[in-house]
């Protein structure tokens, strides 16, 4: 998609109205007890709840919606450590496709089950010594399914972009929204909601601190790349923003901030416990640094994307205990 140009939020607006009655419009949860603990109102964009578990369902189904019907005959291709794979997957399914995924053997049990059960062929590989995007471009030389990368798509960031729109849309103007960060495919799409619905917005994206790739990038303002970060996030292992991804973060993204591994564990603690929402580490990456005070929200409105649910639960359990 080298040559694609850069969605807007017209395509934002289109994909809104494309996924209509087959994306969820996922609730906005709001605690007392939060507010009060760091002083702000903030508004959760429950994307753990969306179809698939994450926000990656509304990029992966925008994306199928606009195929021919002989490329849907002939399937999609797309490589995921997770999420995507689990959102290519049903959609594929509910719009009569088929999907092969390639997927790391490490990736978690859970979303490996769910990426199957929804029909896919999962292809596996070493992400230490093999290169997904290899793998899934010689695939698709080989049978001509259409390729449909986890980020950096314009169809896939419009499809993103309708998350937050809701947000917006259903709460109002916010100071800040904080969003989750790996290749920056949701923090894109979410940062055109904002600049069009609400101007004055601050939109800070959040990664890991082991993958900090995109702050690096932001601030050289030159693309950096990480290979393959341990971290708990691992929907954020992503080697580098991209060709798309990458200048959409430096026209409409205020700033760039990290997590912990431990931050991360705390925030999914308090979304459990407190708020009985089932998120994964990657989900609560823009709750983490407003609970750790890295990026500040005291007096303001703020909104946080929780883009997914999907965490095997006996490794949360083993989270948790430790």
């Amino acid at each position: 998609m080298a040559d694609a140009p850069l969605p807007t939020f017209a395509d934002v607006e289109a994909a809104a109205a494309r996924l209509r009655g087959l994306a969820h419009v996922t609730p906005v949860a709001t605690s007392r007890t939060l507010d009060e603990r760091l002083g702000a109102r903030l508004f959760l964009k429950c994307e753990n709840l969306q179809r698939g578990g994450a926000f990656k369902f509304r990029g992966a189904a925008n994306a199928l919606l606009q195929l021919d019907p002989g490329a849907r005959e002939r399937g999609v291709i797309a490589y995921s450590s997770g999420n995507h794979a689990q959102a290519i997957a049903l959609a594929a399914k509910l719009l009569g496709s088929r999907a092969t995924v390639v997927m790391p053997n490490d990736a978690p049990a859970a979303k490996r089950r769910a990426t199957e059960g929804y029909g896919a062929r999962v292809v596996p590989y070493d992400p230490a010594t093999e290169n997904r995007e290899q793998i899934a471009r010689a695939i698709a030389e080989r049978e001509h399914p259409t390729l449909i990368p986890p980020y950096d798509h314009p169809h896939v960031i419009a499809g993103a972009g309708t998350a937050a729109r809701e947000l917006l849309q259903e709460v109002g103007p916010l100071d800040l929204l904080l969003v989750p960060c790996g290749g920056g495919g949701l923090l894109s799409g979410s940062a055109l909601s904002a600049r069009a619905l609400a101007p004055k917005c601050r939109v800070v994206g959040v990664e890991p601190e082991a993958g900090d790739d995109a702050n690096r990038s932001f601030r050289t303002r030159t693309l950096q790349t990480v290979h393959n970060p341990r971290t708990l996030a691992d929907g954020a292992r992503t080697p580098s923003l991209g060709k798309l991804t990458f200048p959409l973060v430096l026209q409409n993204v205020d700033d760039m901030a990290t997590a912990t591994d431990a931050q991360l564990v705390e925030a999914m603690r308090f979304a459990w416990e407190r708020m009985k929402l089932v998120v994964e580490p990657t989900g609560v990456l823009g709750l983490a640094a407003a609970f750790a005070g890295t990026v500040p929200v005291t007096g303001l409105r703020v909104g946080v994307i929780l883009s997914g649910g999907n965490v095997d639960l006996a490794e949360a359990g083993r989270l948790f205990a430790g």
